[in-house]
């Protein structure tokens, strides 16, 4: 008989992810408030966590005890599927004239930002010093809101930028990719049942929700982008 975590993860989460969606950034897709500079911008700290999923995905891998064999069988799937995500960023922000190079090698305008640092470096953390099994808090949040409003920006941002297809890769792809995961990861979480790893895995996507929404809340909005003339 499982559990039934995956719903109990949904709602002791709701509160940071409702925060989340307060970011400036979504009223304003929604409004036609967005220009180039904002979006390559999301891209560019996309592409500072998304090149730490392997990583990370492995690093989880090979913490989990016996226990979790099904789950780390589970992991090894999940790897072959994000091989390579992160030179669809690149290539988007090439598409989009900006500087790939500086956002790959982490210089100049392309520099990671502040809460996504502290986002990787607190999942590094829970894998290598709390529990391994936290790192499924960051892919709820990352995969939940990929589903969630992901399709829906896209498409707004490409109207608004009249950007062509190869420009919107990574949102594109993901939107429509997620939608298989979060049915596969409400059924890996279903499964767990140890109250301790239950804590660890909400407790981990509260603080990612927490850290991606001040990531997000970062990004240059058109008014904010250019001062006002005095």
């Amino acid at each position: 008989m499982y559990s039934e975590f995956f719903q109990t993860l949904v709602t002791a989460t709701e509160t940071a992810r409702n925060r989340m969606a307060d970011a400036p950034i979504f009223a304003a897709c929604q409004q036609g408030g967005i220009d180039l500079a904002g979006y390559t911008a999301f891209l560019t700290q996309a592409y500072h966590h998304v090149k730490h999923t392997i990583p990370l995905l492995m690093a989880c891998g090979g913490k989990l005890d016996e226990r979790y064999e099904w789950l780390r069988q589970a992991i090894g799937h999940y790897i072959e599927e994000e091989m390579g995500h992160q030179v669809w960023i690149l290539n988007d922000i090439k598409a989009c004239g900006a500087d790939a190079d500086a956002v790959r090698e982490n210089r100049d305008q392309g520099r990671v930002c502040a809460p996504i640092e502290l986002m990787v470096a607190y999942l590094y953390h829970q894998i290598d010093r709390r529990n391994p099994i936290g790192f499924f808090g960051m892919v709820w949040v990352l995969e939940g809101t990929s589903v969630s409003i992901g399709g829906q920006i896209a498409q707004q941002v490409q109207q608004i930028l009249n950007l062509p297809d190869q420009a919107m890769t990574y949102l594109k792809s993901h939107s429509e990719l997620d939608q298989e995961h979060i049915k596969t990861f409400e059924q890996l979480m279903n499964q767990i049942t140890d109250p301790v790893d239950q804590q660890a895995i909400i407790e981990s996507a509260n603080m990612v929700y927490n850290l991606y929404g001040q990531m997000l809340a970062t990004l240059p909005l058109p008014e904010q982008s250019s001062p006002k003339a005095h």
